[in-house]
């Protein structure tokens, strides 16, 4: 076969093979369990809902101004004896004045940790003391806020939490793995600084880790996403079914075959597929919440700008919604199959 006509029959199936990896999305397994139950009640199925949710502010919205403090060479060279003269060189080198906001605040926290190496080495009489103890308290003060700069200005964290407008596949949710340990280790760094405890050297380079193994995903934008577009599909379906429910006929000496053919469709789409993935989109948010609440936690200058984003998808209003929608969901089939005397969990053939 000729190089060219090979290609081509690469690129086909290689586009093919996208197109069944689409067709595996939960959006399609929603829609398809709709279409399904519209085509046993023998109606319209549901138009697509219109997911619209609250956006994350915009960075000039959500930066903190922090005061830059500069420490002159003289006294830079003065501390050479504690170790921070070569810290200070690299952040007043040409790259250390554009370093990005993960660079940053791996810097001040690595600062931290120096003030503090001298603070139990100086002499106790030595000039600069006074200045250090002065500076040490200033920065304490300053290194929550240069976290809450890195979360939601820096361009891989504020990545990580812009609403991504497309729904896991099912069983594939990428970043969710780096995206747990990332905020568990910051949830970390976050309470050490409050019982003002410095985080040692090997503990602040972890951060330019977790940068780079989060760079490439959207997971909570995509996750909250998959959260208020499954809540959607599922109340439209729910509608759908009790709008119609006189529809399903039940009872002694009564043909039953829609509320058979109904509840076949529930084990094979709701059970089977959508059920699971709803569970999974729930664990991994209760787990990632526990950190969110904390490091998300606004502060009074931006709380009015991120308010509607921190009450729906940190505080929660958004997952009590989707587990509710679930609980309507369930209790329409439960009245159902106890009504036509279907055992809940046995498929009819």
């Amino acid at each position: 076969m000729p190089y060219r006509q090979l290609l081509v029959v690469i690129l086909v199936f290689t586009f093919l093979a996208l197109i069944g990896c689409e067709n595996n999305s939960a959006e399609d397994s929603l829609k398809t369990y709709n279409e399904r139950l519209a085509n046993v009640l023998d109606v319209s199925p549901s138009q697509a809902p219109d997911t619209d949710i609250p956006q994350l502010a915009k960075t000039r919205e959500l930066a903190l101004p922090i005061e830059d403090i500069r420490i002159g060479l003289l006294d830079a060279y003065e501390l050479r004896k504690c170790g921070l003269f070569q810290l200070i060189a690299e952040r007043n080198s040409v790259l250390g004045k554009v370093q990005d906001k993960t660079h940053r605040f791996r810097y001040e926290l690595l600062f931290m940790d120096g003030l503090e190496n001298c603070l139990e080495t100086l002499p106790q009489d030595a000039d600069i003391l006074v200045d250090i103890k002065q500076l040490h308290q200033l920065k304490q003060q300053q290194l929550p806020i240069y976290l809450w700069n890195m979360l939601t200005t820096g361009e891989e964290w504020r990545k990580q939490f812009r609403i991504y407008r497309r729904a896991f596949t099912l069983g594939n949710y990428p970043g969710s793995v780096e995206n747990q340990e990332a905020m568990r280790y910051l949830l970390a760094i976050h309470t050490a600084l409050m019982n003002g405890e410095t985080v040692p050297p090997k503990q602040a380079e972890r951060l330019l880790v977790f940068q780079q193994q989060i760079h490439t995903h959207r997971y909570f934008g995509q996750l909250v996403y998959s959260i208020a577009r499954s809540r959607d599909w599922l109340n439209s379906s729910t509608r759908l079914l009790e709008s119609n429910e006189s529809r399903i006929i039940c009872g002694t000496n009564r043909n039953q075959q829609k509320a058979i053919y109904l509840s076949n469709v529930f084990h094979r789409f709701f059970a089977s597929d959508i059920q699971p993935y709803f569970a999974e989109l729930d664990s991994q948010y209760r787990q990632i919440q526990i950190s969110l609440q904390v490091l998300l936690q606004p502060p009074s200058a931006v709380s009015t700008k991120f308010a509607p984003y921190y009450q729906s998808y940190i505080a929660g209003e958004l997952h009590s919604s989707f587990r509710e929608a679930i609980i309507n969901h369930v209790k329409f089939w439960q009245r159902t199959f106890k009504r036509c005397q279907i055992k809940l969990g046995v498929q009819i053939e």
